[in-house]
Order: C-alpha cells, then sequence, then structure tokens
C-alpha cells in the first residue's frame, strides 16, 4: 500500500474551547511497560506515550517532536514503534499527516496497543505490522464539554466532520465500506491483532521477539493518571485537572477553607491511587481535599 493513496486528515483545532482527551477505558487497558527489542535501531520513533502533550510526564508524542525526528532521517526509511493510549485527536490527525506525507518508506509497529487518536496515526503506514496480542482501537471523538444546549449542539456539529474524516481514513485503508466503518466507531470496536490483519487495518503480525517488557514506569507517574481518571469521570474540567497537577508538582496546593468532610472520606474514595504516589505526591491529601470541597465527591 502507498500512503498516498489514502486522504488527508483535516487539519488545525476549529474550537479552541473543546479539547480532546484519553478514554478512560483505554487507558486502563494501556500497558505502558511493553516496548521494542530493538528500540535503539536506526531510524527509529517511538509513540509509546499519550498523543498530545502530557502534562503528567512532561512529554507526550507530538506533532513537532515526529516532525523534527523526520526531518533528521532526511527521506530514509523509518520504523515508528507505537504503544499509545490516544488521546489529543486534533494532535493525532495531524501526525497521521506528517506521516503521510513523509518521502520515506514508514512501518508502524503496534507494540501493545494504538488506540483513538494513536489508531489514526498507524494508518498513515506503508507496513502496519501489529503483535498478536496488541490492540486497535477506533472510536468518535471523545470530548469533556461544558455550556448550555445551545453549545453542545455546536460542539457536535463541530465534532461530525473530524469523525467523518477519521471514517473515511480506516475505509481507505481497509477497503472496506465508510458506513461498515463507521459502525465500528459508533460502536467503539476494539480489534485485536489477527483481526486487524483480516480485515485490512493491518498488514502483517509482528514477530514475538520484536516485543519486550521493560522496567516498570515511574509509581508516582502511573498513580498521577490513574487519578487524572477518577478526576476526568467526576467531570473535572481539563483546565482544572491540569491546575492541579501543577499545584501538586510545586508542593502548594490550596489551602482548603474550613467547614469540609474529614480528608479520610476523600483519601478513602481515592485510596487505590493514593496507595502507590510517592513523595512526588506528598501533598496530594490537601489537594484533594480541595477536590472533595467543590465537587463533593
Amino acid at each position: 500500500m502507498t500512503i498516498r493513496s489514502l486522504p488527508a486528515a483535516p487539519a488545525g483545532r476549529p474550537c479552541a474551547g473543546v479539547s480532546f482527551d484519553l478514554m478512560p477505558q483505554a487507558m486502563e487497558r494501556w500497558n505502558s511497560t511493553i516496548q521494542a527489542a530493538d528500540a535503539d535501531a536506526k531510524n527509529t520513533i517511538s509513540m509509546l506515550d499519550a498523543i498530545g502533550f502530557d502534562p503528567w510526564s512532561g512529554e507526550g508524542v507530538t506533532a513537532k517532536r515526529i516532525s523534527a525526528a523526520l526531518r533528521s532521517m532526511d527521506g530514509a526509511d523509518v520504523t515508528v514503534n507505537m504503544n499509545s493510549p490516544g488521546g489529543d485527536m486534533f494532535e493525532g490527525l495531524a501526525i497521521y499527516n506528517i506521516l503521510r506525507e513523509y518521502k520515506g518508506h514508514v512501518t508502524v509497529k503496534v507494540l501493545g496497543l494504538a488506540a483513538s487518536a494513536a489508531s489514526i496515526i498507524a494508518m498513515a503506514a506503508d507496513d502496519l505490522q501489529v503483535a498478536r496480542s496488541g490492540f486497535l482501537m477506533i472510536h468518535n471523538g471523545w470530548t469533556i464539554a461544558a455550556g448550555n444546549r445551545h453549545q453542545f449542539r455546536e460542539v457536535a456539529d463541530m465534532m461530525e466532520p473530524f469523525d467523518a474524516a477519521m471514517g473515511d481514513i480506516y475505509s481507505a485503508r481497509t477497503g472496506s465500506d465508510l458506513k461498515a466503518m463507521q459502525k465500528l466507531m459508533d460502536a467503539e470496536t476494539w480489534i485485536g491483532g489477527s483481526a486487524a490483519v483480516e480485515q485490512g487495518f493491518a498488514d502483517s503480525l509482528l514477530e514475538s521477539d520484536s516485543i519486550k517488557e521493560g522496567t516498570k514506569a515511574q509509581v508516582g507517574l502511573v498513580a498521577a493518571r490513574k487519578l487524572d481518571l477518577i478526576l476526568a469521570k467526576q467531570g473535572m474540567p481539563r483546565s482544572e485537572r491540569r491546575s492541579l497537577i501543577q499545584e501538586i508538582k510545586s508542593g502548594t496546593p490550596c489551602a482548603a477553607e474550613p467547614g469540609t468532610q474529614d480528608a479520610a472520606d476523600t483519601m478513602a474514595n481515592l485510596a487505590d491511587p493514593i496507595a502507590e504516589i510517592n513523595s512526588f505526591f506528598a501533598e496530594l491529601s490537601a489537594a484533594s481535599k480541595k477536590i472533595q470541597e467543590k465537587y463533593n465527591v
């Protein structure tokens, strides 16, 4: 397959007030320790994180980073090692376009997971290989928004052409009917390695020795992402979650006002992630109390 036969993705962010976020289901199923056995091979790019800037790690897979890496390869064949739970749809579409337009041959290896925005990026490959135990996940764009009914209609209208564009990309890659792809997206479909090959999403299965499991991610980072999911499920806007992250990182969270429930209630609600948080989150208790006061969780 030539990437030139695939449609270009729409560019830009039509609405600055709407952000696309990680799906909790994808985050929960992502094993962040999976990596390529030959990660240090020449002309390789690693996409082993969330798509878009990740405030928890201070890194993430961004169009700026991928573009810079490809420029340094000057048109040589490139291998992209991928294990990502997805993330920012707009960033994913931008990276898809960058890979699609790259002059060299692009091989994408899905080592573990290519969910959501990561699955769109994978479609830009000339040769897409997926682990037998790996998964693709395709769905419509997932966002958190706030406002009145008119604003929600505007958000839905804004998202529709981007969902349609993703459907076109999946359809072109697989040779399947667009409506069939849209049904899979509507259902939030998880596609295993063998099924991905059978259905035309991928070209072949990866050899088992292409993958290894690395060292465990930093305990604090894993716990931080779990906490982020909990806050998202409680309806906290992304901007406020990010602000809280900075408070926790700096160790200077705002003092809670008197009259709130006992902090033990918050600790019980967040017991699992807090059990893993190291000294990096020494001030988490005070910050969590602030959340409880505002959101009554």
